[in-house]
This record gives structure tokens, sequence and C-alpha cells, in this order.
């Protein structure tokens, strides 16, 4: 193997990781089992459910109701969905904003907790 080659596709890896674009926006968890409900916000859609699940599976989850519904029911029990996407915004604050109002809203429709 070329270790000049291997570097550099590690290097354009890295550079392709870093450019790509997240997603911000809502998403909830519902207990299949309960009809128990969930809703959060988070700045990269595509990596929360798998934050989650670890923290969950790990016991470590801060939201008390929700690990002790996994606790329960089991991970199968589980389904993860999101909700709305924000669209691309460059100040951070206004994002922030807009998932705290969007999640709110989402939690009163849904009936929902607060992540």
């Amino acid at each position: 193997m070329n270790p000049t080659k291997n570097n550099e596709q590690k290097k354009a890896a890295t550079a392709a990781y870093k450019e790509r674009k997240t997603e911000a926006g809502i998403f909830a968890i519902t207990c299949l089992v309960n009809g128990q409900c969930w809703v959060g916000s988070a700045p990269d859609l595509a990596k929360i459910q798998n934050r989650i699940w670890f923290a969950l599976r790990h016991g470590s989850h801060r939201h008390g109701s929700l690990q002790a519904a996994w606790a329960a029911h089991g991970p199968d029990a589980f389904r993860f969905e999101a909700l709305e996407a924000l669209e691309e915004e460059e100040l951070g604050f206004v994002r922030e904003r807009l998932l705290k109002e969007k999640r709110g809203a989402w939690c009163g429709r849904l009936g929902a907790e607060v992540l």
C-alpha cells in the first residue's frame, strides 16, 4: 500500500466530512407500547438518534422518563422520527431561537414532553 496515497485519501475524507452541510431540526421519539412521546431539537438531525440511543443503551440519558420507558420496554419499542428541518441560517442565535419555538409547538401538537 502506498502511504502517500493513503494519507491523501484520509485528508480528502476529512475535508469532505468538514464541508458537509448539517441539517438542524426537530425530532420525536415515540414509545410504541404506551404512546408516550418526547420532542427534541438538534443542530444535526443526521446524528442525534445515534447519540440518544447510545445514552439510553448505557442507562445514562439525562431525561428520566425516556430512560425509564426504555428500560421497561426495550429498544424495539421506540421509533425515531425527524419532524421538521430548518432552512440553513447563518446566525447561530437565530437558529437556536427557531429550534426552541418549533420544539415547543411540536410538543403542544403531539402532547409530548420536551427533551
